[in-house]
């Protein structure tokens, strides 16, 4: 298992539905949102139930991951860094 793994499986364990409130731990494995990956559900009827409240604030944020992966600068190469 990878280092980022062990932080994920770490952090799911700390985190609880945003619908229930039910703790994730090793019997139960959150899910992110896919859009905005900040908040977490323990199922479909969770997410469901509470996309109304998390609508508005999840667009906001996924535009910003997307601005961020937009934007993010190219690694320079040994060519220089001119990308053309």
């Amino acid at each position: 298992m990878s280092a980022n793994e062990d932080l994920e499986e770490a952090s799911n364990m700390m985190m609880f539905c945003a619908a229930c409130g039910i703790a994730g731990g090793d019997d139960i494995k959150l899910k992110k949102c896919t859009a905005c990956k900040s908040v977490r559900y323990c199922g479909v009827k969770c997410q469901k139930e509470h996309r109304p409240q998390h609508k508005k604030e999840c667009k906001k944020r996924a535009a910003e991951l997307r601005d961020e992966i937009l934007f993010k600068q190219p690694e320079s190469s040994d060519l220089g860094d001119c990308p053309i």
